[in-house]
Order: structure tokens, then C-alpha cells, then sequence
């Protein structure tokens, strides 16, 4: 009787897995904090993501089950002694809160998860995962103090007490300290290490050494944060970089905007003391031990090689200053220095997100000698990063790299719109044999290297200078994973996406920086202008709050948020406060929330978001906001810069208006209901108050009939529904009669696209841009440009290296690429497929990866058929539009839609809308409908 008992619970086990195996229903890509395998969280409520694979359609979660355990083996044996959620009958799997037993701070746990469909199939249990959590307050930092080389000096903490501008510090230096570098032995016992965990605050920005080896492939670790209020520590996994017996650690340091000398280029200047380290190892052992490892008095500190590092005016390294071994144990530090401690009461928060690194290796295409005797090195693209290089030559030698985006026109190195003087400088040691470097604390946007005081390998060389073995290009920016691709059949089109992403991931640092070159600083209109457009490239769910963090540090006691944040200057006429840069505040954390679901972001920032409103409430007339910078960079007949076309009240009042509605939203999400009611009463008066100063009913336009001004007020929800066409066909009328030429800017341009993709008139954004004849991107094109300029003239005075107009992006995801959510959508679970079959594009290929999953549209057009492929992730449904008159046009993989029962047709004015649950399409339609 028991074996029967026994075979009939096995039959049943293996009728539930082949159940499961028949559907190949499964969890992958594991998320805690939206990270994989994070280290170093300090969140002590963390949330996970998971996302279904399914063989079949329409799959769709029913329940899912979460087990968290304090080790791996526990977990093979199904326990969660930290947590189990138990069956929980839910369809999320995005961002889903933990609910277990509190979290210790630096300890490592694991997880795994498994899940149910509404057909009853039950997955295996995914692959475990582990996440390690940070020092969540200042107790965890015990035992462990700031150690500097020398005092801080004079504090000058920028945009408060020092000035923005060169002349008025006379010759005071400022920002001029060692730059050190540490190092600490320590023993490891014979037992086996089971984790091995540092956590490391160096400001400005460290690199962190383990025995000899660079730990990691970080690059300006850590982030920038506005210093006088928090700073960020980074944490490693050590584990397998231990030895048994002697151990080393050696960190060196650099500047960064943590101390900028007012030495060579600066755009601005201030201090926030000198270089510092603070640092815990805890390494924990098999037999439960734990040992901790701390900064403190015992620690070595000596000058390091890098003798002088400037954000803004280069690098120079000594290489006669090297001391080899000096991150090793056995090192003989008996000239080294006791490390001093230092006070600061800095908040140190985790770096969440994504690091710095080297995303691309540039080799150089040509090389050349200018007029005055310099070799010059073409990347043949203009990048954000350093350079690598190798060269041989005498001891004391000196060869010194001036990186610049554009030449002047005797081919020399033109830094004029960059920030002059800005060089690398390498020293050699002269050992006869090759030496290699590259920076380590500073970078710079640019396209030539034009070299002084060394020449190429086999070049004449009667003076005897150094000879450059070689050099290569370093693209340094953010690690955010690319989320999106796209391809059409227009060339131009391709290289307008590629012009783009260029500036975009130049730009992508632990801030979104306005160039990499001359100020490198976080304008912080185009975080929230240019978000989809970044978003739909990059995964930047684990950025933006960083984004946001700075903003909350940035934002002043009556609620202003700065243009600029981290706030590092103020600039006088209007930068450093204008309503359509400080709205980031309110928008990011709404768009954040609709791309990833992240809740969280909007509570924490509720309170901030409301208190920017009511300043912008202080500024206004009669609910008309009128100051700030306007429709920056505009097309008017004067040199670019403040608004020529545009009223500033129009943009800023808008701005006012949509940061109203967004509130109302987001207290509608938090469940704020007197809010709400609020805020729709504010957003009517601002509507009513912005059309009578703002609408001209006769003619049907706003202000002065500008580009901007219609778009704005189309795309925010301004402009009442029965007078929205004849505002339309102003702004296509302005368009058309100027040729099909653009004049909106920085603010405006987006709105534009957005207003004309709503309306229908893909055409017009089509013809708009499809040209090189008038400023635009294909002008800049024209002119040679190899990433999106600052000006839409492709002036070579300004920045050859801005994402801020990149706006074009957003639309061949949305337009040409067909993906979209649907309004009601929140992270891409309810998607709209429908790609615009405009001009000459006969087909696009486009991808986008959501929190559910990846989302595709491949179309192309043959004849007079359509060919379309969808691919859907699983938990998610999609509307398609397919360009048929008749369900009978149209197969499914060359099933008649007719016989597709599980899907909902209905066929509109426009043509066939087809609704589908997850999985793989390929729709057919005979004789489509060409678009108008």
C-alpha cells in the first residue's frame, strides 16, 4: 500500500513537471533593485523583478513564490529562513516588495522564485540569485575614519561661497592638494573565506587596488553628488581576490568636483577639503567569523604619480614617481607616512545603478603632421573619454596630448568652445622599454589628439623626442544596458540615430551631462525632455534615482529647484532657475514610474515635487509663470541662445501647468484624494489663465505663432478640443511655408515631434528631417558632425558634442519603430503596436527590452503587401494596427485572421486593430492601405 502511495505522489510530481516542461513556462532575468546580483544595496526593503518565458501565447502570471535564504544550500533544500512569500496570487512580477525578516547590513543573501499561468502550469524554480546589502547608517561605518594626507585647508563649496568665475580670486589657489595614495596590509586566517565585501567612499574618485589588480573596471568611482550634503561609497566583491596569509590594499585618489584647482581650464572653482578615504572590509568566514577591516591612523599614505588632475584641465602622471609593488604585500613603506583623520560629517549613501567604464576602443583612422610641426591623431569620431597610450623614450621625457573635438584650420588642435587649456601630460621613466598609460581621473569629449613633443614609431626624429608606440581612443561613460535597437531602410535616418546615441552615451554619466568637455555639468532639462528618447537606447531604471537624489540635494529651502544638479555654480541671467529645467523634479519621477513601475521613486518625492509647485505658485501673475531661459537654442534670425521665437511665459507656464497634471496624477497613484481635487482646480485656473494671455481665437494660434508655442500647448493639454485642429494646421502651415524647416530649440522641438505624431502627420516630421539643405541633423551631417551638436547650425563656437536636441530619437522608436504603451499602460504591460509607413522607409526593424520582457516590430512593405512581426513578452498584451480595410486581408504565419478566435478584431475608420496576448506574430496584409 505505502509503494502505491509512493508511485501514485511520483506519477503526480512528474505530471506537474511535464506540465510545466509543455508550456516551457519559466522565470529569467532575476532583478533586486532593479540590478542583477547587486552588491553594496542599501535599501532595506529591496524589491524584485522577474521576467516569463513561454512556448505558447497569451501567457499570463497567476501566482508567484519567492524564497530568500541566508545561503545558497538552504535554498536547494526549498527553504527561505530569511523569507517566503507562500503562494501569493498576484499578476506582478515587477518590483514586487520584500516582506521578510530585517536585513543586517554588508550581508549577502540569496533568492529564487518560481510561477504560476492562468492555465494552472507551474514553473521550475529559477536560477538563484543573490543581492548584498550596503551600511545602511553611520553605525555600520564604526571602526572606521576619513584619512587624508594633509588638513583640508580653505572650503569653498561651489555655487555658495565660491565664486563661478576666474577673476575674482585673483591669484588665491584653490582646490591645489596632494593627490595620495593608501595602502594597508592585513592578514587572511587559514580558514576558508566564505564572502569577502569592501565598501569604499573615495572623494573626488578613487581607484581601489586588491593585491596588485585593479578591483573591477569602474571609472570615476564614485559618482559626483553635491559634497556638502552626501557623497556616495561604492562596494566590491572581493572574494575570489584574497589570499590566504599577507594581503594588500592600496586606493589612490583623485579630484574630480569634489576639488577643482583654479589651474589651466576651469569653468568653475571650489573645494570641499582635501582628498579623503574612508573604507570597511569585512571578510566573513566558512566557521561563522568575521573580520573587519578599516581606514583608520595605521594606514600608509605617500603622493601618488598623479601629480596634477583637474575635472576640467587634464592630467599629468610622473611615471619616475611609480613605485612598483606598491599595492602588494612585502612593499617596504618605511618612507610612507601615517595616514591623518580627518572630520566630515558627509552623508554616504550606496551608488546605485550603473558605473562608469569603457563602453568602446577606438582605433586611430589617420595621422598626420599640422602646420606647426604637431602630430595629430583622428579617431574619425567625436567621443567622451581618454586615451591609451604606449610609448618608449628618455627618462624626464615629456609628451603631452591636447584632445580637441574640431581643428582650426591649420589642422592644430581647436579647444575654443571646449575649455582651453585642457591636455594629458605623461612623464616618462625611461627604462628603455615600452611604457603604457592612460588617465585615470579626468576625461574630455573630443575626436583628435594632437600630440607635442613626441612623434609616431619609425617618423624622422633628429631631436631625439619620445616615439608613441601607440594610441587608442577610450569611450568612457555609462554601463547602462542597451534596452533598445533600431534599423530602417533610410541611410540617413540610420546615421541621424547613430549621430544621436553618440552625444546620448557621451553624455551618460553618474549625471546626465550637458557635453564632456568644457562643463560636464547636470542641465537638467534634458533629463526629463530627452527621458523617452534615452530610455527606449538604455536601462535607466537604476540612474534616474540617482538623478532624482541629486535634484532633492539641490533643491533650495522655498522649493527652487536649480537648472543645474548637483548644484556645483549659479550663472547669473536667468540659468539658475528656470521652470522648464527644475521641473525634472516632477516629471522624471513620473516617467520613471510609467517606463519601470517604480512607485517608490514617486512617494519619496511627493513631498519635493509639491514644494517645487508652490514656488513656481510664488512666481507666477495670475497663473502665468514668465521668467528662465525659454526655448533655449532656438532658429530666430540672431546667434543661438535665450528664446528668439518665443514668449518665455509660454514655455514656462506650460511647464507649470503639465508639472499641475502630473501631481494630480501622481496623488490619483498615492491614493491622495483631497489632492487630486487640488490640483485639477490649479491646472483649470493655469489653463484658463495661459489661454486668455496666450490663444488668439481668431487665427487659432498661441503667442506668436510659433513652432513652439503651438506645440506646447497641443502636446500639455492647453489647447481646448474643439480649437486643437486649427492649432494643428498652424504649426504644419508655419513648417510648410518655411520650406519644411524647424525653429523650435533645446525645450520646444520635442513637443513638436510629440504634437505631429498625436495628429497623424508623420509626414511633415518625415520631410522636416529627412534633408541636409537647412539647419538640423542632417545639416550637421553635412558639416561633418559625428555626434549631435549643440546648435542645430552645427556652429563649431559651441559644443559639437550635446544630446539636448536628440529629440528625433524618441520617434523612430514610437514613429517609425511602431512601439509605444498604451495610455493607460504602466512599464510596457499594455503595449501599442503601430509603426507609420511614411516617405521612402519601406521597412524598420526595431526592439525594445521592457521590465516584462523584449518588445519587437519588424515591418516591411513588398509590393502592395505588408509584412509585419510582433513579438510580445509574456504578462503583457499588445494592440496592433494592421493597414486593412478587411479581416479577410490579413494572415497570422499564413492562418487566415479569420481562424484566429483568440484574437479580438475590429476593424476602424483608420484600418484593423488587433488585440494579442504574448507571443511571436507574423501578420500579412494583401493590397494594404498606403498611407496618405
Amino acid at each position: 500500500m505505502l509503494l502505491k502511495k509512493k508511485l501514485f505522489l511520483w506519477v503526480i510530481v512528474c505530471c506537474v513537471r511535464l506540465s510545466a516542461s509543455a508550456v516551457g513556462l519559466s522565470a529569467y532575468a532575476l532583478l533586486c533593485e532593479q540590478m542583477e546580483n547587486p552588491v553594496g544595496m542599501d535599501c532595506i526593503h529591496p524589491r524584485f523583478s522577474w521576467k516569463l518565458k513561454a512556448s505558447e501565447r497569451n501567457c499570463f502570471q497567476k501566482s508567484y513564490r519567492i524564497l530568500v535564504a541566508s545561503s545558497p544550500d538552504l535554498l536547494d533544500k526549498g527553504k527561505g529562513d530569511i523569507w517566503d512569500s507562500g503562494n501569493v496570487v498576484s499578476g506582478n512580477s515587477v518590483l514586487v516588495p520584500y516582506g521578510g525578516k530585517a536585513l543586517e547590513a554588508a550581508r549577502t543573501y540569496y533568492w529564487k522564485v518560481r510561477v504560476k499561468d492562468k492555465g494552472g502550469n507551474v514553473s521550475p524554480w529559477s536560477a538563484v540569485q543573490h543581492f548584498t546589502t550596503g551600511l545602511f547608517a553611520g553605525k555600520d561605518w564604526e571602526d572606521s575614519e576619513w584619512i587624508a594626507f594633509e588638513p583640508d585647508g580653505d572650503i569653498l563649496v561651489p555655487a555658495l561661497s565660491a565664486p563661478s568665475d576666474r577673476w575674482t580670486l585673483g591669484n588665491k589657489p584653490v582646490g591645489r592638494h596632494v593627490l595620495p595614495m593608501f595602502r594597508k596590509n592585513f592578514h587572511v586566517k587559514e580558514n576558508p573565506v566564505e564572502k569577502a565585501v569592501a565598501y569604499v567612499s573615495g572623494l573626488g574618485h578613487f581607484d581601489f587596488f586588491l593585491n596588485g589588480e585593479k578591483v573591477g573596471d569602474h571609472f570615476l568611482d564614485p559618482g559626483w553628488t553635491k559634497y556638502d550634503k552626501e557623497a556616495l561609497y561604492v562596494a566590491f566583491d572581493v572574494t575570489k581576490l584574497l589570499r590566504e596569509g599577507e594581503n594588500a590594499i592600496g586606493v589612490m585618489l583623485g579630484n574630480g568636483f569634489y576639488n577643482i584647482p583654479n589651474e589651466r581650464y576651469y569653468k568653475l572653482t571650489g573645494s570641499f577639503g582635501s582628498p579623503k578615504l574612508r573604507m570597511k572590509l569585512f571578510v566573513y568566514y566558512a566557521d561563522g567569523t568575521k573580520q573587519s577591516i578599516c581606514t583608520d591612523e595605521t594606514w600608509k599614505v605617500a603622493e601618488s604619480p598623479v601629480v596634477f588632475s583637474s575635472i576640467f584641465g587634464g592630467e599629468d602622471y610622473d611615471a619616475r614617481k611609480k613605485q612598483e609593488g606598491w599595492c602588494e604585500p612585502g612593499f617596504d613603506d618605511h618612507a610612507w607616512k601615517e595616514a591623518l583623520t580627518v572630520k566630515s560629517d558627509v552623508v554616504l549613501r550606496a551608488q546605485s545603478g550603473t558605473h562608469l567604464g569603457v563602453r568602446n576602443i577606438l582605433p586611430v583612422v589617420t595621422r598626420y603632421k599640422n602646420s606647426r610641426g604637431f602630430w595629430v591623431y583622428d579617431f574619425g569620431q567625436n567621443f567622451s573619454g581618454i586615451v591609451r597610450l604606449r610609448v618608449k623614450g628618455k627618462c624626464g621625457s615629456e609628451v603631452l596630448l591636447r584632445p580637441s573635438e574640431l581643428l582650426n584650420a591649420d589642422s592644430t588642435a581647436n579647444q575654443s568652445a571646449s575649455g582651453d587649456p585642457f591636455y594629458f601630460k605623461y612623464i616618462l621613466v625611461g627604462t628603455g622599454q615600452v611604457e603604457g598609460w592612460q588617465p585615470q581621473f579626468t576625461y574630455y569629449g573630443f575626436r583628435y589628439i594632437q600630440v607635442e613633443g613626441a612623434v609616431p614609431e619609425g617618423a624622422d626624429n633628429p631631436e631625439g623626442l619620445p616615439e608613441i608606440v601607440g594610441i587608442e581612443g577610450l569611450h568612457t561613460c555609462n554601463q547602462a544596458e542597451e534596452n533598445g535597437t533600431f534599423v530602417c531602410s533610410n541611410p540617413m535616418f540610420n546615421k541621424i540615430y547613430n549621430l544621436i546615441d553618440w552625444a546620448m552615451r557621451s553624455n551618460m554619466a553618474s549625471v546626465l551631462t550637458d557635453c564632456p568637455h568644457r562643463e560636464k555639468l547636470g542641465w537638467q532639462e534634458e533629463a526629463h525632455l530627452m527621458q523617452y528618447s534615452l530610455q527606449y537606447r538604455y536601462n535607466l531604471s537604476s540612474l534616474y534615482p540617482k538623478i532624482l537624489n541629486d535634484l532633492a540635494a539641490s533643491q533650495l529651502d522655498n522649493g527652487a529647484v536649480p537648472s543645474i544638479s548637483p548644484e556645483y555654480v549659479r550663472f547669473a541671467g536667468g540659468f539658475e532657475d528656470s521652470p522648464e529645467w527644475g521641473s525634472s523634479l516632477v516629471v522624471c519621477p513620473w516617467y520613471v514610474f510609467l517606463w519601470y513601475g517604480d512607485r517608490r521613486l514617486l512617494e519619496e518625492n511627493y513631498p519635493r515635487m509639491k514644494k517645487y509647485v508652490e514656488y513656481l505658485g510664488t512666481r507666477a501673475d495670475n497663473h502665468i509663470v514668465a521668467y528662465g531661459l525659454g526655448d533655449w537654442y532656438d532658429l530666430g534670425p540672431n546667434a543661438p541662445g535665450y528664446a528668439q521665437l518665443t514668449s518665455s511665459g509660454v514655455t514656462a507656464t506650460a511647464m507649470y501647468y503639465y508639472d499641475t497634471v502630473i501631481l494630480q496624477k501622481v496623488a490619483t497613484e498615492l491614493g491622495y484624494d483631497e489632492d487630486v481635487s487640488y490640483y485639477s482646480s490649479l491646472a483649470d485656473s493655469i489653463k484658463l489663465a495661459y489661454n486668455r494671455k496666450y490663444y488668439h481665437q481668431e487665427e487659432g494660434y498661441y503667442d506668436r505663432n510659433s513652432q513652439t508655442a503651438n506645440a506646447v500647448s497641443l502636446f500639455m493639454g492647453l489647447v481646448e478640443d474643439s480649437e486643437r485642429s486649427r492649432v494643428t494646421e498652424n504649426l504644419v502651415r508655419d513648417i510648410r511655408q518655411r520650406g519644411n524647416a524647424l525653429t523650435a530649440g533645446d525645450v520646444g522641438y520635442r513637443y513638436v515631434l510629440r504634437a505631429l505624431e498625436d495628429a497623424g502627420r508623420t509626414d511633415v516630421i518625415f520631410e522636416m528631417n529627412n534633408r541636409y539643405d537647412v539647419p538640423g541633423y542632417g545639416w550637421q551631417l553635412a558639416h561633418g558632425a559625428t555626434a549631435l551638436t549643440e546648435s542645430w547650425q552645427a556652429y563649431g563656437f559651441v559644443s559639437n558634442n550635446h544630446f539636448m536636441l536628440g529629440h528625433l530619437m524618441e520617434w523612430f522608436f514610437s514613429g517609425v519603430g511602431g512601439i509605444r504603451m498604451q495610455n493607460d499602460a504602466v512599464a510596457f504591460n499594455r503595449i501599442l503596436i503601430r509603426p507609420q509607413v511614411v516617405g521612402d522607409i519601406s521597412s524598420a526593424t526595431t526592439s525594445y527590452e521592457s521590465s516584462y520582457g523584449r518588445v519587437t516590430c519588424d515591418w516591411k512593405v513588398k509590393g502592395r503587401d505588408y509584412y509585419l512581426r510582433v513579438q510580445v513578452p509574456a504578462n503583457t498584451e499588445a494592440e496592433v494596427f494592421l493597414p486593412a480595410k478587411k479581416i479577410q486581408q490579413v494572415t497570422d504565419y499564413g492562418v487566415p485572421l479569420t481562424n484566429r478566435k483568440e484574437m479580438d478584431c475590429r476593424i476602424k475608420d483608420d484600418g484593423l486593430w488587433v488585440k494579442i496576448g504574448s507571443g511571436n506574430y507574423f501578420f500579412r496584409v494583401e493590397n494594404f492601405i498606403f498611407p496618405n
